[in-house]
C-alpha cells in the first residue's frame, strides 16, 4: 500500500490587507448578489472575473423551479466572459455570498460543477486563475483552481 498526501495552500487575508485591484473585484462580486434570482434557496451568490486584458465580467446565481435548471454565479460569469473574449485568459475570480440579510462571515467555495468549469478554463488557456473567496471575517486566496480540485478530471484524463 502507498499513501499520498495532498495539500491545499490557502492564503488568508482581511479585506483591508488586499491590494486595490483585488478589493475592487470582490466589491463587484458583492454587488452582484443583489442581482441574484434566488427565491427558493434565499442564498445569493455573486462572482466577478478579471481577464488578462483588464476587462471585468460579473454574474449572479439564477435559480429555477425546475431544479437543477438554474446556474451558479461562477458559471454565469465565466461563460459570459468566455463568450465575449474567447481568446483571452482569465486572471482572477472573486466570489461572495449573501443570505439572511448579510454576507457570510466565512468564505464559500464553488460547487463541484463550477470547479470543473473553472478548471477547464484554466486548462484551456494554460494559465492559473487566482481565486478570491470573500467572507466578512477574512478572504481566502488560492493560487489556482487545482487548489480547489486537487484530484481533478481534465483533458489529459481522457488519454487514459
Amino acid at each position: 500500500m502507498q499513501k499520498r498526501t495532498i495539500e491545499t495552500n490557502i492564503e488568508i487575508y482581511t479585506f483591508d490587507e488586499l491590494d486595490n485591484a483585488k478589493q475592487s473585484l470582490i466589491q463587484k462580486a458583492k454587488e452582484q448578489v443583489s442581482k441574484a434570482y434566488a427565491p427558493y434557496s434565499g442564498f445569493q451568490v455573486g462572482a466577478a472575473i478579471e481577464l488578462e486584458n483588464g476587462e471585468i465580467f460579473a454574474g449572479s446565481n439564477q435559480e429555477n423551479s425546475a431544479y437543477p435548471s438554474g446556474l451558479c454565479a461562477e458559471r454565469v460569469a465565466m461563460f459570459y466572459a468566455n463568450a465575449q473574449y474567447p481568446e483571452v485568459a482569465v486572471k482572477t475570480m472573486a466570489i461572495a455570498a449573501y443570505t439572511q440579510g448579510e454576507f457570510l462571515s466565512e468564505p464559500i467555495t464553488p460547487c463541484g460543477s463550477c470547479r470543473q468549469v473553472l478548471l477547464e478554463t484554466e486548462s484551456r488557456f494554460d494559465t492559473d486563475i487566482t481565486i478570491l473567496l470573500y467572507g466578512t471575517n477574512h478572504v481566502f486566496q488560492l493560487e489556482n483552481v487545482k487548489q480547489l480540485l486537487p484530484l481533478c478530471f481534465e483533458k489529459d484524463s481522457l488519454k487514459g
